[in-house]
């Protein structure tokens, strides 16, 4: 980099954003390889979102990431989109290019990175099931039709959302095996699947319980939440006392990262047992 050029610096924007673990993340691999630039936390609004957008490289920020409320609405102001993006029409990860605003989702090779590491051998699984369908669950949807999973279900409470999952899975691939169903009927849903994921904000701190019976999977099956705080949700116990095996979400958080770094520092960095410690530390409110 040029010596005279000033320092990087990036962002992680949302509505509301005190919360994100963002700037601990790529602050800690600033430091750990020695490269001059910053990142920040900042809130902004849904109203002030196209305006930030379309005036944060004259404040001397390369890009940045996005989080709720913003990712599909941020896709849409974009002028170039990966081919992820396009998929899922929602980005969490922009940077400039010639002048345009370019944007990816990095969330699902996060996800598969994330389960890769915890259990090498789950996309051996015949069916999966995911719960919810929001946003999160698009990113889930295509990670595992990526894997080539036969069989798929969602299950969801707002059948209308439900049925978008499954049209974008249909619009992905016409072959895909998918189907959708209601809670009530979670019991049948999960017989036989090998792979059970939560994209919902169920079980999170200061959100309701998820309440679901695990006893109907397979003793095989492998349990895996997004949620990350707290760092083991109540779903995750239960798979554990069951002796399934679990994938928690911090991992996820910290591997979908990892792109964006690189595009914006110019280094890919690591995921290393080190940051996952400072990070679930600061979730646990350890000093």
């Amino acid at each position: 980099m040029n010596a005279s050029a000033p320092s990087p610096r990036a962002f992680v924007i949302g509505w509301p954003i005190a919360h994100s673990r963002s700037p601990l993340i790529h602050t800690y691999w600033l430091k750990t390889y020695g490269i001059a630039g910053s990142y920040e936390r900042i809130p902004v609004k849904p109203d002030d979102l196209a305006d930030f957008l379309r005036g944060f490289a004259q404040q001397g920020f390369v890009g940045g990431n996005v989080t709720l409320p913003h990712k599909e609405a941020a896709f849409a102001l974009c002028a170039k989109r990966t081919e992820a993006a396009e998929r899922l029409q929602a980005v969490n990860t922009l940077w400039m290019d010639g002048g345009q605003l370019c944007g990816d989702n990095t969330d699902v090779v996060g996800f598969l990175a994330s389960l890769d590491a915890d259990v090498a051998d789950w996309s051996q699984c015949e069916k999966a099931v995911v719960l919810g369908a929001g946003g999160a669950a698009r990113a889930i949807l295509a990670a595992l039709m990526s894997r080539g999973i036969p069989r798929i279900a969602i299950i969801n409470r707002n059948r209308s959302r439900g049925e978008e999952l499954v049209a974008l899975a249909k619009a992905i691939d016409p072959a895909q095996q998918i189907a959708l169903y209601g809670f009530e009927d979670a019991r049948t849903c999960l017989e036989g699947a090998g792979l059970l994921v939560n994209t919902t904000s169920l079980g999170m701190q200061n959100q309701p319980p998820l309440v679901i019976d695990l006893a109907p999977l397979p003793d095989h099956a492998v349990v895996a939440d997004i949620v990350y705080v707290p760092l083991e949700t109540d779903l995750l116990k239960a798979a554990r006392r069951r002796g399934l095996k679990t994938s928690a979400g911090l991992g996820m958080l910290l591997h979908q990262a990892v792109p964006g770094f690189e595009r914006w520092f110019g280094k890919r960095p690591e995921v290393t047992a080190e940051l996952y410690t400072l990070v679930a530390r600061d979730i646990r409110g350890e000093p």
